[in-house]
């Protein structure tokens, strides 16, 4: 006995060969079309428990039959095809209702599991098909399998509000993520609130989070909104969550568990109605062994896990992502530029430590400083060559000055993240807190967690040092004695 019925419409007639023969031996009855006309009437004539439609057809576009499709039948679940793998055909896919989204090429051994997931579920309520305006802005660019199964998810999440941790290494587009999560989903008409745990001092995270009463703490000379109340009937993005301290993750998990919070200094409880999505360059696991980040606060904001690759990990959508940044700059009023096809292999060779942004950055100073039409793969190489032989002298010393300039650099590159605004005040604080927390951990791993060898090496008081120990909470100290 058939398993049901599906209809397959694709213009390919190869494609539809394949996809009978392999549905047909799964147990399914099967209707072939090479139109969306022919899939239409079939439709109307009550034919079909499943489709499977591509997305460009001969005489329309399946995007615009499928709300058409979902009214008339709004139980007939609809997986699209389409050798269009981009980020908005996903989306498209998932707000005009359909069931799954595949991108060609595709195994067949999936397709086959998702079609008797989709026959055997309970039958969906009717979707709310809103539609999205097209835009020329694409937020997400690649068309890479690991691109692909991104877009899968992010489609699947569009209506709902799931917690999501997104993890990937720095420059790879976590917020982008996190923007289109926002973007493209329910909460769109309510404000994106973005916030980067790692530019906030330590004591001020609290109240940038919660807010503060007047007088709560010295300066805080009137009342403050908090980010979770910016961000109310909307996103709040968490970037860099593994950066902040236990104080405030012990109140971000009360709020995650109760659904309100209290202000600093303040004693009524709030509501808070906000999407939590939380990103990270750090393994968050190894946090917890370390005893840096609450266990229980992972598994409140790890839901729905969504990690982004490297750009090494996916060289082939390097092409894409040039054109992408070239076309963006050009809209910016730099020159039109054309590159060959050499120095994009130069290009998806290299290892991109710094990835996406480091790309982008690269195609910034290719239309910027280069006068030629072409950009060719000499000028790639040379571009990409400078920062290995500048940051390397000959003979590193390993003196004042080296260190001096990777200071410098490391400075440069962190006001950079703020464009034309300015880091958060307390800089000068932070940043000797920064160094002279590695200092003193460096030195007791050295005199093997001596404190009077550690505080002669560093030229402190012994109970200086002890303080220091005490403040910047140097674990290393205790399982090094």
């Amino acid at each position: 006995m058939p398993h049901g019925s599906v209809l397959v419409a694709d213009d390919d007639s190869a494609i539809r060969t394949v996809l009978n023969q392999a549905l047909s031996r799964a147990g399914y009855e099967v209707r072939t079309a090479s139109n969306a006309a022919t899939l239409w009437r079939w439709v109307t004539q009550g034919e079909g428990d499943l489709v499977i439609t591509d997305v460009v057809m001969p005489d329309e576009n399946a995007f615009d039959l499928l709300p058409r499709i979902k009214k008339l039948r709004p139980d007939l679940p609809i997986i699209v095809m389409s050798a269009q793998n981009t980020f908005m055909t996903a989306i498209r896919a998932s707000e005009r209702g359909a069931y799954e989204y595949l991108p060609k090429p595709f195994d067949l051994k999936e397709l086959i599991a998702i079609v008797g997931r989709a026959l055997m579920e309970p039958k969906a309520k009717p979707v709310n098909v809103t539609g999205l305006d097209d835009q020329d802005g694409i937020p997400l660019v690649g068309r890479s399998p690991a691109m692909q199964d991104i877009y899968r998810v992010l489609a699947r999440l569009m209506q709902t509000d799931l917690t999501v941790m997104i993890s990937g290494e720095s420059g790879t587009g976590k917020e982008l993520v996190a923007r289109a999560l926002h973007d493209y989903g329910k909460r769109r008409g309510g404000p994106f609130v973005a916030v980067n745990m790692a530019a906030i001092p330590r004591d001020l995270i609290e109240s940038e989070l919660f807010g503060h009463e007047k007088g709560s703490f010295t300066g805080a000379q009137a009342r403050s909104t908090g980010r979770f109340e910016q961000a109310e009937g909307g996103t709040l993005f968490l970037d860099e969550i593994g950066d902040m301290p236990m104080e405030a993750q012990t109140r971000l998990l009360r709020v995650l568990q109760q659904g309100e919070y209290t202000t600093v200094g303040g004693r009524t409880p709030i509501k808070t109605n906000v999407r939590i999505v939380a990103a990270s360059n750090k393994d968050l696991k190894i946090l917890i062994q370390q005893g840096l980040f609450r266990e229980d606060l992972f598994f409140r904001l790890n839901v729905v896990p969504i990690r982004i690759p490297p750009l090494r990990e996916r060289a082939e959508d390097v092409p894409d992502l040039v054109r992408h940044f070239f076309a963006m700059v050009e809209r910016e009023g730099l020159a039109h530029k054309q590159i060959d096809a050499a120095a994009l292999e130069t290009m998806k060779r290299y290892r991109w430590p710094g990835n996406v942004r480091e790309l982008e950055n690269l195609i910034r100073r290719l239309a910027a400083l280069y006068p030629q039409d072409v950009i060719t793969a000499h000028i790639v190489e040379t571009e990409l060559a400078e920062p290995a032989t500048t940051s390397q002298p000959a003979e590193s010393t390993g003196g004042p000055d080296e260190m001096s300039a990777s200071v410098e650099r490391f400075l440069a590159s962190y006001f950079s993240q703020f464009g034309e605004a300015l880091p958060p005040p307390g800089l000068y604080h932070r940043v000797l807190r920064e160094i002279e927390q590695p200092l003193l951990g460096a030195a007791l791993v050295a005199t093997r967690g001596n404190q009077i060898r550690a505080a002669e090496l560093l030229g402190l008081n012994r109970n200086t040092l002890r303080k220091k120990i005490r403040d910047l909470d140097l674990r290393i100290m205790r399982s090094g004695r």
